[in-house]
């Protein structure tokens, strides 16, 4: 008996030896293997950012490797989109970006310095958000009626509406708005949410276009207001906030999204590699949780599925961008 008991005891001994041994091999591959770079094309503290930083703390343990966030804010995302373009197709540079940078930017710059389609292969699609239209916590309009009737009483219908990069989805939304209601709206370009939301916080400005994620905490803490958001129905994070449609202006039905993307000749064993990483991420409920409250909707997307929410969302926005008069500067 004595001996049986003795040899169930060596044997459970070497088990955890060697389960130690197999985790301090995996953690020092980790530790050893070459980096991932998740680009992002806006400062710290902006929903990209945190989406991105999201994505790397998990993406770290499915794929054994450090992932890092790589910040290269400018330009409404050109100047991290053009660092993709320059990076090693080898898998270990990725760029996180929404539709602006994907599907607008080159359809309003004459040579943003790259081509989507020609220049970047997708990874995995992320998810899908709303752009909203919000006020900060000095301007007194608790809705969206009240703010078009607060403009028209300044002097003329004249007003500024920050938006977080020129020539952007928000930027054309704003010219609708003043069209519709006979308003003299001006975009106040930013570079960036996070620099746009601060200005509204300090009341430096009196009104904002963004993505739900930008605005959604201070909504809650009720220091800006979201009087209106886009999309074809209200949004589960902010119920009580109208959408456009319901207000009349329509169009705007379409959802934008975020993906993953890697420079074109990244080898597709590596891009597989990557799109499955990513939903797996995607199923951990708390990182579900963490980006429906930040106001998304999950919608992970093969590289396939990606690649036709682009060109269909291009399409989309090509005829609003014509229609508008816009010429690319």
């Amino acid at each position: 008996m004595l001996s049986s008991r003795r040899t169930l005891l060596a044997r459970a001994l070497r088990c955890a030896g060697a389960l130690a041994a197999g985790l301090a091999l995996s953690t020092a591959m980790a530790q050893t293997a070459k980096p991932v770079r998740i680009l992002v094309g806006f400062p710290a503290g902006g929903g990209s950012d945190a989406i991105a930083r999201l994505l790397a703390d998990k993406l770290k343990d499915q794929i054994q490797a450090p992932v890092v966030v790589d910040n290269r804010p400018g330009a409404g995302g050109q100047i991290a989109a053009q660092a993709l373009k320059g990076a090693p197709a080898d898998g270990r540079t990725l760029f996180l970006s929404h539709d602006h940078t994907i599907s607008i930017l080159p359809l309003v710059t004459r040579n943003p310095g790259y081509e989507p389609v020609r220049d970047f292969v997708p990874v995995a699609g992320i998810a899908t958000f709303v752009n909203a239209f919000a006020v900060s916590g000095g301007t007194p309009a608790p809705n969206f009626g009240a703010y078009v009737d607060w403009v028209k009483a300044q002097g003329g219908g004249k007003g500024a509406v920050g938006i977080p990069a020129p020539a952007s989805t928000p930027e054309f939304l704003v010219q609708l708005i003043g069209q519709k209601y006979q308003l003299d709206l001006v975009a106040a370009p930013y570079r960036g949410s996070a620099p746009m939301v601060a200005d509204m916080l300090g009341n430096q400005i009196a009104a904002g276009v963004g993505s739900v994620q930008d605005f959604i905490e201070n909504h809650k803490a009720g220091k800006i207001r979201v009087v209106a958001v886009l999309g074809g129905k209200r949004q589960a994070a902010m119920p009580e906030v109208p959408t456009f449609s319901e207000l009349g202006l329509k169009g705007f039905e379409d959802l934008p999204y975020y993906g993953l993307y890697a420079p074109k000749g990244t080898p597709q064993r590596e891009l597989n590699r990557l799109s499955v990483a990513v939903s797996k991420v995607l199923l951990l409920p708390e990182v579900r949780k963490q980006l429906t409250d930040l106001g998304l909707t999950m919608d992970y997307m093969t590289q396939q599925q990606l690649a036709a929410r682009e060109r269909a969302y291009t399409q989309a926005w090509t005829r609003i961008i014509q229609g508008s008069g816009f010429q690319p500067q």
